[in-house]
C-alpha cells in the first residue's frame, strides 16, 4: 500500500522541463483570498516560477491590488501576462513608472512603454517630478526633458549618467533645441569634448561662433566643408569658417 502511494506521488510530481508552470490549487486559492494582506501577496509574488494562472488570479483580487506596491509588483513579474502588465502600468504614478522602467528583469517592451507614458506626461507634471526624473531616468526621458523650458530641468538632465552622446546629438539636431542648451552643451566638461556631439553643434544654427571656431580647428578640412554644407549656422559664421580653413592650408 505504502508503495503505492508513493509511486503515484512519483509520479503526479512529473513535469516536462518545456513546460509552463502550471499554478497549484493553494496557489490559486491564496491568489484569490479577499483577506490576503499586502505584506502576504508581495511575499507570494516573489516566488520567480510563479504560474500565470495565479497571476491573473492574483490581479483580478480587488483587495490585494488597493495596494501600490502590489500592483509594481504585479506589473513586473516575469510570468505576467503583457496586457495586465500594461494595463497597470498605465495607471502608475510618475515615480513609479520611472521605478519600472529602470528595474532588473522586466521585458525591454514594458520599459519602452513606460518611458512613453512618462514622456507623454512631460507636459502636465510639476517641476519637481521633472528635475527628479531628469536626475534618475531613463535615456529616452533624459533626453525629452533636455528640451524642457525650465533651465533647473534640462541642466540636470545634462548631467543624468543614464544620458547617452547619441541621445544628445539627437536633441541638437532638433529645431527647437533651445540656444540656452546649445550654449551649455558648447561649454560642457564631458559633451563638449565628444567629437560626433561638436559635429552636431557645428550644424546646429545657434552655436555661438567663438566656440563653433574652435570645433571646427580640430576637424579635418574634407570633413569640415561636409559639415557646413548641410549646417544651420548663419551663413556669414559659415563664411568665417571656411575663410579660416582657407587661412590655415
Amino acid at each position: 500500500m505504502n508503495s503505492e502511494k508513493i509511486g503515484t506521488a512519483m509520479d503526479s510530481s512529473e513535469v516536462s522541463p518545456n513546460s509552463s508552470p502550471v499554478a497549484a490549487t493553494d496557489d490559486l486559492q491564496r491568489a484569490s483570498d479577499p483577506a490576503l494582506t499586502e505584506d502576504l501577496a508581495l511575499a507570494f509574488l516573489k516566488q520567480q516560477d510563479l504560474a500565470s494562472d495565479a497571476i491573473e488570479q492574483l490581479a483580478r483580487n480587488s483587495a490585494a491590488t488597493k495596494s501600490r506596491r502590489v500592483r509594481f509588483a504585479l506589473a513586473a513579474h516575469p510570468h505576467t501576462p503583457r496586457h495586465i502588465s500594461l494595463k497597470l502600468v498605465r495607471e502608475f504614478y510618475t515615480i513609479d513608472l520611472m521605478q519600472y522602467a529602470l528595474t532588473p528583469g522586466v521585458a525591454a517592451d514594458l520599459k519602452h512603454a513606460a518611458d512613453e507614458i512618462l514622456v507623454a506626461r512631460l507636459a502636465s507634471i510639476t517641476l519637481g517630478e521633472r528635475i527628479s526624473l531628469a536626475r534618475r531616468g531613463s535615456e529616452s526621458v533624459a533626453a525629452a526633458l533636455l528640451l524642457d523650458k525650465e533651465s533647473r530641468v534640462w541642466q540636470t538632465a545634462l548631467e543624468n549618467s543614464r544620458l547617452t552622446e547619441a541621445a544628445v546629438v539627437r536633441t541638437l539636431v532638433r529645431p527647437n533645441a533651445s540656444a540656452a542648451l546649445v550654449e551649455a552643451v558648447c561649454h560642457h566638461a564631458k559633451w563638449s569634448l565628444r567629437h560626433e556631439v561638436r559635429m552636431a553643434l557645428l550644424r546646429n544654427g545657434k552655436t555661438p561662433l567663438a566656440r563653433a571656431l574652435e570645433f571646427a580647428r580640430a576637424l579635418p578640412p574634407a570633413q569640415l566643408r561636409d559639415i557646413l554644407h548641410s549646417s544651420r549656422l548663419p551663413e556669414k559664421v559659415k563664411v568665417y569658417l571656411r575663410m579660416d580653413l582657407e587661412a590655415r592650408r
